[in-house]
């Protein structure tokens, strides 16, 4: 007797979940150009057939892990510009979301540092649509904002992709302090207050730039 339509389903996405979980595993030290479909169904124990009928190939792959890093931020993130336009609490709100990502899924992190200017051209291109749309996100929210007043669109965009930078850069910091064992310690703590500071200066920036 064939297992029925929910049975079939919970066993597809447990097989999809061990596949993404396996080829983070194997990326921990390595780039995804430079890994193999059978290293990653060796390391998940499912067949090569199991994966294709999941991801077409590693690219697909890599863009799914690139999806689950990142969309379901955009939500959290446009609540952060919603609920207030103080650029101290706003910068406070963002280090923590960042931070909180390093924490909870540091392989991911570490994945999309590595991968960002990596060698995967279609995992490229998903790591940057994503952060583009953080950065039209951004650039709504600031053009509302009375500080913007009299500024060209260009240097909002400007603006806003510094801030997306800003908050890619901070990342980078905070795993640096994870992997070496430090998420709660003076390394960690050390990365808050530069991330902080840095959102500061570039605030003062904004008030003096000529618009």
């Amino acid at each position: 007797m064939s297992a029925s339509p929910g049975v079939r389903e919970t066993q597809r996405r447990r097989t999809r979940r061990v596949l993404l979980d396996a080829a983070l595993s194997v990326l921990e030290e390595r780039s995804l150009g430079s890994l193999g479909l059978r290293e990653v169904t060796r390391a998940a124990g499912v067949s090569p057939t199991a994966f294709y009928r999941h991801f077409r190939d590693m690219d697909e792959l890599g863009t799914a892990l690139v999806e689950e890093a990142l969309v379901s931020l955009h939500v959290t993130v446009r609540d952060i510009l919603a609920a207030t336009g103080d650029p101290e609490r706003r910068g406070e709100a963002a280090v923590h979301l960042v931070a909180e990502l390093v924490r909870s899924r540091p392989a991911h992190v570490r994945f999309l540092v590595r991968e960002r200017h990596g060698g995967v051209a279609a995992v490229r291109e998903a790591i940057a649509g994503q952060l583009d749309v953080f950065a039209e996100e951004i650039e709504t929210a600031l053009g509302a904002d009375p500080l913007s007043a009299g500024w060209s669109r260009p240097d909002v965009t400007m603006l806003s992709r510094l801030l997306v930078d800003h908050m890619f850069m901070t990342a980078s910091a905070f795993l640096a302090a994870s992997m070496r064992g430090d998420v709660r310690g003076d390394d960690w703590a050390a990365a808050t207050r530069t991330a902080l500071g840095q959102l500061r200066l570039i605030h003062l920036g904004r008030l003096h730039w000529p618009g």
